[in-house]
């Protein structure tokens, strides 16, 4: 079986955390922003840790499987 390629976008995008789930920033903040509430970009400014299936396949893709 041949080797599996990294995904170097996902790479630039997303960490992957000491026990394996997939570090992502929020989305909705770069741009636009005058009209958004200090609440609301608040709120976006932390890190999101996805542990749902999507999140382990993204893991898996980056070849950072542990």
């Amino acid at each position: 079986m041949p080797k599996m390629k990294t995904h170097k976008s996902s790479l630039k995008r997303f960490r992957v955390s000491a026990r394996g789930k997939l570090k992502r920033r929020q989305a909705g903040k770069k741009h636009l922003n005058a009209h958004k509430s200090a609440k609301r970009k608040r709120h976006l400014r932390g890190i999101v840790i996805e542990t749902g299936r999507l999140g382990q396949k993204y893991v898996k893709i980056m070849g950072q499987v542990k």
